[in-house]
């Protein structure tokens, strides 16, 4: 910052604060050895500015403030971390700051830059308000695995536990995995026809270390040689997330390592660049799993707004309901589509609900009920069940209701690509259907292979690389979020 910077400061700063600092303010803090003051520029325009003070092996940190319409671009993050650097080049091991107890965006902010509260002053500011203390980790990991992570060198453990699946991959670079290892349950919830968070939880706690020490010996690196540690912090079953978020914390905590939390619809958009490092938005993503569907806009990496949903079941629950009412075991997904590759999908006339709706919602829970009818009323009449066309049908349905919803959000929002993501990814017949369709409307598909639809720690480390870039991370005192919405910020 320079005395030619004032002017510009001081319109942000009378429009950030009720008692703004005066331009005297900023001459005496430009003239002190001990302070550091930046700005951030977009081509000629002034947009933020910080400045930080150091005291021997201690920065603390005095202000960050961005003009408003360039707030949620990633402008006070990256002036944080530059002050961090410099902070840390003169000496300091570590960042403090107060803010206000009312301020939720600023506590926001901070605590996903991985700063934790460490206290509070009562009535501090002349608004009555009090401040929390606010305390970052070590600033020398981080700034250095920020700065591997540009040179796309870094080297990540990621964990995931959502569910029932835990898993651990080391990565390097956002793409090169060096290991993958998962975990599956499926054989323990079977016999109850879905997944028991309790049993899941018990299983996640006795599979995780395992897990994890398989992983950094396969990948051949110990914990001395990663850059940061990442984990799922939600969505999905609390009991299974605080698994693995509790192993993440607790590494995290011994070895001084930064710490990642991604969410775990992110990672799933995130597989689809595993296979395809080109990949670039703005994109529409489809994800269709056994707790999740809906439609994503994606304008750019780490930016998400919610398009459109299910209003009842998530397309994976669908598929395991009806297996179930048929018989057929769980997961219903695989043995459905197995069955349905030998029927007729036109031979049973199932609903489509939404199918014509203007907006970019969708329904199961009438489809579902459709079958349940359509399966009593021919036992009931004594006819023997056609397993094979009640799959095929059933899948058509969904199928159909899926495409026709992601190509009229691919023509809403200008996609040039389409990414399938998530668990029901895997099922065939919507990859083709999708594919031909988008086809016709010269959109390319993103799918990633098998192994990366259904839940693993890869596609986690994948979208836990750009959060390192850009200075994300979670405090120590961080909490499983079970409802993460995407795009909602932790």
């Amino acid at each position: 910052m320079l005395d030619a910077d004032i002017p510009g400061v001081l319109a942000i700063e009378q429009a950030s604060f009720p008692d703004p600092w005066t331009e005297g303010h900023f001459l005496d803090e430009l003239g002190r050895s001990d302070r550091t003051w930046k700005v951030a520029v977009e081509g000629e325009r002034l947009v933020g500015y910080g400045g930080v003070m150091v005291v021997e092996a201690e920065a603390h940190l005095m202000d960050i403030a961005v003009v408003a319409d360039m707030r949620g671009h990633g402008v006070g993050r990256t002036l944080l971390w530059d002050l961090a650097a410099d902070a840390l080049a003169a000496g300091s091991v570590r960042m403090t700051l107060e803010v206000a107890a009312t301020n939720k965006t600023a506590l926001r902010f901070y605590r996903s830059a991985g700063f934790d509260v460490a206290g509070r002053r009562p009535a501090y500011y002349p608004s009555g308000d009090d401040a929390l203390l606010l305390w970052s980790r070590p600033l020398a990991p981080h700034v250095s695995a920020m700065r591997a992570a540009d040179e796309r060198r870094d080297l990540i453990l990621a964990i995931e536990s959502s569910c029932d699946e835990t898993a651990a991959s080391v990565m390097r670079g956002g793409s090169e995995e060096l290991s993958s290892v998962v975990a599956s349950q499926v054989d323990f919830h079977s016999r109850f026809g879905g997944v028991v968070p309790e049993i899941a939880s018990r299983k996640h706690t006795e599979a995780i270390v395992g897990v994890v020490d398989q992983a950094l010996e396969s990948a051949g690196v110990t914990f001395a040689d990663l850059d940061a540690i990442a984990v799922t912090a939600g969505p999905g079953l609390v009991g299974a997330l605080v698994v693995g978020l509790a192993y993440a914390k607790g590494a995290a905590c011994v070895t001084g390592l930064p710490l990642i939390g991604v969410n775990h619809l992110e990672g799933h958009i995130y597989a689809a660049r595993l296979l395809d490092p080109d990949l670039e938005p703005p994109l529409v993503a489809l994800l269709v799993s056994g707790g999740h569907t809906m439609l994503v806009s994606v304008p750019e990496w780490g930016r998400y707004e919610v398009l459109g949903g299910t209003l009842d079941d998530a397309a994976g629950e669908a598929f395991d309901k009806v297996a179930k009412l048929l018989g057929l075991g769980y997961p219903g997904g695989p043995v459905i589509s197995r069955l349905a590759a030998e029927g007729d999908p036109q031979a049973i006339p199932f609903p489509r609900p939404m199918l014509r709706t203007d907006d970019l919602d969708v329904s199961l829970s009438g489809l579902k009920t459709a079958v349940i009818q359509y399966v009593e009323r021919e036992r009931r009449e004594g006819r023997e069940l056609r397993l094979n066309d009640i799959a095929a049908s059933f899948q058509a349905a969904v199928t159909e209701v899926q495409v026709a919803k992601t190509l009229k959000a691919v023509r809403a929002h200008a996609a040039s690509a389409v990414v399938l993501a998530g668990g029901v990814a895997a099922n065939p017949a919507l990859r083709e259907s999708l594919r031909v369709a988008l086809a016709a409307e010269g959109v390319p598909l993103s799918v990633p292979p098998f192994d990366l639809c259904t839940d693993n720690a890869s596609m986690i480390a994948a979208a836990a690389h750009d959060a390192l870039r850009a200075g994300r991370f979670l405090g120590l005192d961080a909490d499983a979020i079970p409802g993460w919405r995407l795009g909602s910020g932790a």
